[in-house]
């Protein structure tokens, strides 16, 4: 049965759009913050540093593959905002600091929903704009 559902999850990223794998990342990171979370609720430090580990590579990740020249000030703030991430995670990380983990979670989740929006309102502009071609080419 893991084998079906590592090849279904393969599939899920493969056939993705770039926008679906940002938000998949988005929600992995969250994800293991909030099992990192649940880590240290228990006690279980090797665990946490595992999940934390995984949340950071994640947003490490995220940061490596802004583009500063296309994305200008956006990239350079989500830079930022990444930098400060790392810094959460590893705060949380060395110091056991439930605060940290829950400000980086709150973070994470306010970009989800941003990018989220953001697709959404590009997709219907997508749309708008193919259904005026469409438009053009049986008018002329």
């Amino acid at each position: 049965m893991l084998n079906a559902y590592t090849q279904y999850q393969n599939t899920q990223v493969i056939s993705a759009t770039p926008e679906k794998i940002l938000v998949m990342l988005y929600d992995g990171a969250i994800r293991f913050s909030r099992i990192a979370l649940d880590m240290m609720d228990k006690k279980d430090m090797a665990g946490k540093g595992v999940y934390i580990s995984k949340a950071l590579a994640i947003v490490s990740e995220l940061m490596s593959t802004l583009n500063h020249e296309v994305g200008g000030d956006i990239s350079r703030n989500l830079e930022q905002l990444y930098v400060y991430l790392i810094g959460e995670f590893t705060e949380a990380n060395v110091s056991n600091s439930t605060q940290s983990l829950e400000n980086a979670i709150n973070i994470l989740s306010i970009l989800r929903s941003a990018w989220t929006e953001a697709i959404e309102v590009a997709r219907k502009e997508r749309e708008v704009g193919h259904q005026a071609e469409s438009f053009v080419r049986a008018a002329g």
